[in-house]
């Protein structure tokens, strides 16, 4: 166990140099267009976005906690617990893979439905993440705590370095933090994948890429609330 320790806290230092290294060429290019791009969207339609998401996410963290098996990994030992986070990481990425190919193959119209089913299966495989590694997400604080790990994993370099000093002070910050900036999660969110998930709209071809999109959000995802709680444990 010890060096299975070692091992982790070596991952770590990787994964945090990882989540605030200075972004490629693509990235700090696309952002500058997304940013243009907002900038012409008039302030009542961010602001119906907001609400839309916001409510959008409640619904879905409240159904996400209902069905959760609390306190299904007590007693283990880290590994332990990185090993049973991994089989549920492979099968929400599953999901999520029949999720993207079979709205992709629909074009506009089941394309659009993939917003709401894919954030549902993200939120979903959070809780159990929480539940995992020991958390009760029936506290407002590891909701939250949730909320977080979801904004480190889809976010700019900025948002990204400032969601992980709070990830990496959380017995601390979340004394200080009442609720999200919303206008702030949604547009990140929606930044991080309006690009690849425009391809998922064309019929046949969309197929593939919601496929693949949605292979690659859930590892990210599943490597980020990882090591997020990886850190909570080790503090």
């Amino acid at each position: 166990m010890v060096d299975y320790t070692a091992k982790v806290q070596d991952e770590l230092i990787y994964w945090k140099r990882k989540m605030t290294r200075r972004p490629g060429l693509i990235e700090r290019t696309s952002k500058k267009a997304q940013t243009k791009v907002n900038g012409l969207i008039p302030e009542k339609v961010h602001k119906a976005l907001t609400e839309s998401i916001k409510s959008m996410v409640k619904a879905t963290l409240v159904g996400s906690n209902v069905t959760t098996k609390k306190q299904q990994a007590i007693g283990l030992s880290l590994y332990e617990r990185d090993e049973l986070f991994k089989e549920k990481l492979a099968i929400f990425r599953k999901t999520a893979v029949i999720e993207g190919a079979g709205t992709g193959a629909g074009g506009i119209m089941l394309g659009l439905a993939d917003f709401p089913l894919l954030l549902s299966i993200k939120m979903k495989f959070l809780f159990e993440a929480a539940a995992v590694y020991g958390f009760d997400t029936n506290e407002y604080e590891e909701r939250l705590f949730i909320l977080h790990v979801f904004q480190l994993a889809f976010s700019s370099e900025t948002t990204r370095k400032e969601t992980l000093h709070i990830i990496e002070n959380w017995e601390l910050q979340k004394q200080l933090i009442a609720d999200m900036d919303w206008q702030d999660f949604q547009q990140e969110y929606r930044d991080h994948i309006d690009l690849v998930k425009m391809f998922q709209l064309i019929p046949g071809f969309g197929a593939i890429v919601g496929a693949f999109a949605n292979y690659n959000l859930l590892d990210q995802l599943g490597e980020t609330a990882m090591n997020a709680y990886r850190l909570r444990l080790l503090q």
